[in-house]
């Protein structure tokens, strides 16, 4: 009785503020799309190649140009937590893939993902192993308030990765799978069920991922005797792809997967409306090895514009032309490699975290004595040793300025923020600032952040990453295309952050609760 008052004075806020039609007509169905490390200028660099489900989207979408991340870090997590609950990291707890939890093991600490689940287990691939959930996502989704409005909707996540699949779908999700590498199976975990529905069982009995096996990733334009980019078959003299997520028949097992979804589970055919979240994670897989300027990139941006195209035929072809509301977009850019920036006289290069650390390390000993000073550290985030520093009996806070201000004369950092600079405030002067600001969570967050200057990076390899708060890695595609969005280009600024409640109020839900975005009225008249 309470949810069903709370929807009727939602309804009626929307009646009276907007005016009649402005609001598309409800969906069957919501489809969020992210295409995991797709630079905005992929659009703008391969356009005249698009003729597939991406131009369909570009031509008859509402899109808008300057959309980007407001946090720091930009790396898939984050993203994918961002895009459905609104919320920044400092609300969402969301703070990176991974990071170190002071209070695991009792409060000697442990390294921790962002979905993985010690309470859970894995349901689907080998026995006995630990699950994922959104357990450690604050806040809500958009799918969490469409079950909270309407119980029989149903909301699902799918991708190659976990996180990608989870954090979009929220708590309350019917379901999220996510593909195992190991058993080459789909799997889900305990807490979203107990066992895998038939229809996921009879995918894993069909071993989709057998029928690539010997296939060769070739050019879109190959001509007779062009070289593959890899092979699926090993010991040749063509380079292995090793796992499939590195190629482009990644992609085409989770569009597949979505489609049996959308038929197995009659999404788009219950009262009210279903979302479908779904993540293709194999350009990013392929982004890291070979950077954005690549073949193996081109090809595969191409590759996805026509998979979008199956994708969409299906959704039209099942729910009818206009029931169905579609949102494209990307967890976070890229950076170009080293090399390819460094051939066109570009700064750049790779950075080792292990060194930085061993000569921060280094200094904090000279000032206050020898001692085990870091515990963990990842993209950028440092994390000292309290226990170092409750035997010497040292103020945390005078450990982290001495840190904070020697990493700052080291080469290539543009930054060093210290936990006590932003759990103040104190560092939000600049668009950087703000961005380290929005992505701080205290319980969570490092010691020490070093934020590199644009195009280094923390890596090891010789492929590239993202994660920081430069264009490259922020600015991503933002469109939402059917379901009587009217079609054009926008170029005032926006936030990936605005699409949740954007979509709470297409829907008439309640906005998810730790969402920071504004309603895009433009795509409402």
């Amino acid at each position: 009785m309470k949810f069903t008052r709370r929807l009727s004075v939602i309804a009626l806020v929307f009646a009276f503020l907007l005016p009649a039609g402005a609001v598309p007509r409800k969906p069957k169905l919501v489809v969020t799309i992210v295409v995991d490390q797709f630079r905005y200028d992929y659009l703008t660099r391969f356009r005249s190649e698009f003729h597939g489900g991406i131009a369909r989207l570009l031509d008859q979408g509402a899109v808008f140009v300057d959309a980007r991340y407001r946090q720091y870090p930009t790396v898939t997590a984050v993203g994918h937590s961002t895009l459905l609950s609104g919320a920044t990291p400092s609300v969402s707890g969301i703070i990176s893939n991974e990071w170190f939890d002071r209070t695991a093991d009792n409060g000697a600490g442990k390294a921790v993902t962002s979905v993985v689940d010690d309470s859970t287990l894995r349901v689907g691939g080998g026995p006995g192993a630990v699950g994922a959930s959104p357990r450690r996502l604050l806040v809500s989704t958009l799918g969490d308030e469409l079950k909270m409005a309407n119980k029989n909707s149903k909301v699902i996540g799918i991708s190659i990765k976990d996180r990608s699949a989870i954090l979009p779908a929220g708590h309350a999700a019917d379901a999220a799978y996510w593909f195992d590498a190991d058993s080459n199976h789909f799997v889900t975990s305990t807490w979203y069920m107990q066992k895998l529905p038939d229809w996921v069982k009879q995918v894993n009995d069909d071993r989709p991922v057998y029928k690539y096996l010997g296939a060769n990733w070739l050019p879109l334009n190959a001509k007779p005797g062009d070289r593959p980019f890899c092979t699926m078959t090993a010991g040749t003299e063509v380079r292995f792809c090793e796992a499939i997520e590195n190629t482009p028949f990644g992609n085409d097992l989770v569009e597949e997967f979505a489609e049996k979804a959308i038929v197995s589970e009659n999404l788009g055919g219950h009262e009210g409306t279903d979302l479908l979240a779904i993540s293709f994670s194999s350009n990013d897989y392929v982004g890291h090895l070979f950077g954005p300027d690549s073949p193996e990139v081109h090809d595969i941006t191409i590759r996805t514009d026509q998979l979008l195209a199956k994708l969409l035929d299906f959704l039209n072809s099942r729910l009818g032309e206009g029931n169905t509301l579609v949102v494209f977009s990307a967890d976070h850019g890229v950076s170009p490699t080293p090399k390819a920036n460094n051939d066109r006289k570009m700064p750049g290069g790779y950075l080792d975290s292990a060194d930085y650390s061993k000569k921060i390390a280094a200094r904090l000993s000279e000032k206050f004595g020898t001692g085990d000073w870091f515990v963990y550290n990842a993209y950028g985030a440092f994390y000292l040793n309290r226990k170092t520093m409750t035997e010497k009996k040292l103020d945390p806070a005078e450990v982290r300025r001495v840190a904070g201000d020697f990493a700052r004369t080291l080469p290539n950092i543009a930054r060093a923020f210290t936990w006590d600079d932003l759990l103040s405030g104190q560092a939000a002067s600049d668009f950087v600032g703000r961005a380290a600001q929005l992505g701080f969570y205290g319980p969570r967050s490092g010691d020490l952040i070093l934020l590199p200057e644009p195009y280094y990076m923390f890596f090891s390899g010789s492929g590239t990453t993202h994660a920081t708060p430069y264009g490259y890695d922020t600015h991503v595609p933002l469109i939402f295309y059917g379901a009587g969005v009217p079609k054009g280009i926008h170029y005032e600024p926006v936030a990936i952050n605005d699409v949740a409640p954007t979509l709470a109020a297409i829907l008439e839900v309640e906005t998810p609760s730790g969402s920071s975005g504004r309603i895009l009225a433009e795509i409402l008249k």
